[in-house]
């Protein structure tokens, strides 16, 4: 749900509002990478996903049927954690499991189960017997499937992508920059899995980049066609 204005208990000198942003940014409250829709405050410069700033107190997750995940600003105990979906730290606001131990970034907790541009349809499986188009392993992270069975896609593998390219992305450095220098690039990273006549290859690779735009910006936050065709023209730069 959207709101243009809110409070939170994260931020509570200056109300956070609405906006759409086709710069990246860091959540201050999970701390991960973001871009597109997020509450702001313009004094402090202080920015929260959507799934961060409008949390539910409470969550379940088809993928654990016997958990119940509960909102915390911050990760419980004093021993490293990390995200059950995309194997990253959680080092800030998070859904966890008292009883499984079981954590999820809020933005991981909420990727959708589906998605679909009308041309590209990827489900979300908790684990993959296929091999990631990313890394080339079976297994690992939560996993995004094309209905064609031909590319899968590890979040981990998109996490590992995001972070590789954006080292400086932390505390808002780099802002001065062109954002192309900050977006993954397509080149190198994907591995190929066919041998096929030059125009086929080409429309498979078109087809592998097309579904890894789609998980980049799920991962991001903004699962939004929008944002999807952003953060694709941009990793077709250089």
């Amino acid at each position: 749900m959207k709101y243009n204005e809110i409070s939170h208990i994260s931020h509570p000198q200056h109300n956070l509002k609405f906006e759409y942003s086709e710069f990246p940014f860091k959540c201050d409250g999970c701390k991960e990478v973001g871009i597109g829709s997020r509450y702001k405050c313009a004094t402090c410069n202080f920015d929260l996903h959507m799934h961060c700033a409008v949390s539910s107190p409470a969550i379940y997750h088809p993928f654990y049927t016997k958990c119940s995940f509960q909102f915390l600003l911050r990760p419980p105990g004093n021993i490293p954690r990390f995200c059950n979906a995309c194997e990253k730290d959680v080092t800030g606001f998070v859904y966890h499991c008292k009883t499984c131990q079981f954590d999820l970034h809020p933005c991981c907790a909420k990727l959708p189960m589906v998605l679909d541009d009308g041309e590209v349809k990827l489900d979300l499986y908790k684990k993959m017997s296929a091999a990631c188009h990313k890394c080339g392993r079976k297994g690992r992270s939560w996993s995004y499937r094309s209905r064609c069975k031909k590319y899968n896609l590890h979040v981990a593998c998109v996490r590992d992508m995001l972070m590789e390219s954006w080292p400086d992305i932390y505390i808002g450095h780099g802002k001065g920059r062109n954002l192309d220098t900050r977006i993954p690039s397509l080149k190198n990273t994907l591995q190929s899995h066919h041998r096929k006549r030059k125009g086929k290859a080409e429309k498979c690779c078109e087809m592998a980049g097309l579904a890894l735009q789609f998980v980049i910006s799920a991962v991001l936050g903004d699962p939004t066609a929008l944002i999807a065709g952003v953060v694709g023209s941009l990793m077709s730069r250089g």
